[in-house]
């Protein structure tokens, strides 16, 4: 049950500090540009059917196999095939939602790296991001509505559209929440694990290049 990871886009100070001149120091609080629509929905197709959800529906579905869930689904490649449909499935489902959602509240959901120091400081803003998105012009974090939503969509639709009929809600508000810890954990990836364009992650094509768009280090006042 993974998202698109889903998505999630990345700005960072190294960034901005490498496009500006080696002369011109970069300020530490950078001003918000907001993406563009193209952005976001570039980010949204890479998010939803890009190589994170396919992986992480391949793997997840491997451990659905060796723990037999759903036992309905049998094993042997057609029961591992059902299972990586259904992953990649509620993955696309939550990242839709979430674009969609977001269109309607009019909310920044790419992930921003925190331009804080600090382990813990980083990772509350990680997890913090799960939950909330940019608002406004200012670009100002609030909740957002359709990131809390989104996981929880995937897994309702799962349950009621292809699970077998004994699953009910309860069982999607169960999955929704490890769908919820998933996007948690890969905004963690995100904020820790990315090192920019150069990284052996985009070597591997699996950084996004959809990037939250990078502030410009020298504002015009």
């Amino acid at each position: 049950m993974l998202p698109a990871a889903h998505g999630q886009s990345t700005t960072t100070e190294a960034a901005a500090a490498s496009a500006a001149p080696a002369t011109t120091p970069v300020p530490k609080n950078y001003p918000y540009v907001p993406p563009t629509e193209r952005a976001k929905f570039s980010s949204y197709l890479f998010d939803a059917f890009g190589p994170y959800p396919i992986v992480g529906a391949a793997l997840t579905a491997a451990v659905n196999q060796g723990y037999d869930t759903p036992p309905e689904w049998n094993q042997g490649a057609a029961g591992y095939g059902r299972r990586f449909g259904s992953n990649f499935g509620i993955a696309a489902v939550s990242t839709t939602t979430r674009y969609g959602l977001a269109e309607v509240f009019h909310e920044d959901t790419l992930y921003y790296r925190c331009d804080c120091k600090g382990f813990f400081p980083r990772l509350n803003h990680a997890l913090i991001s799960t939950i909330s998105a940019r608002h406004g012009a200012d670009g100002h974090r609030a909740f957002s509505f359709s990131s809390l939503v989104s996981p929880y969509a995937g897994t309702m639709t799962a349950v009621y559209a292809w699970y077998p009929d004994r699953f009910g809600a309860k069982d999607g508000f169960r999955m929704g929440n490890y769908n919820l810890l998933v996007m948690a954990g890969g905004n963690v990836a995100m904020e820790f694990f990315y090192r920019g364009p150069h990284s052996l992650l985009s070597r591997l094509h699996l950084s996004n290049p959809n990037a939250a768009p990078a502030p410009d280090p020298n504002p015009k006042p």
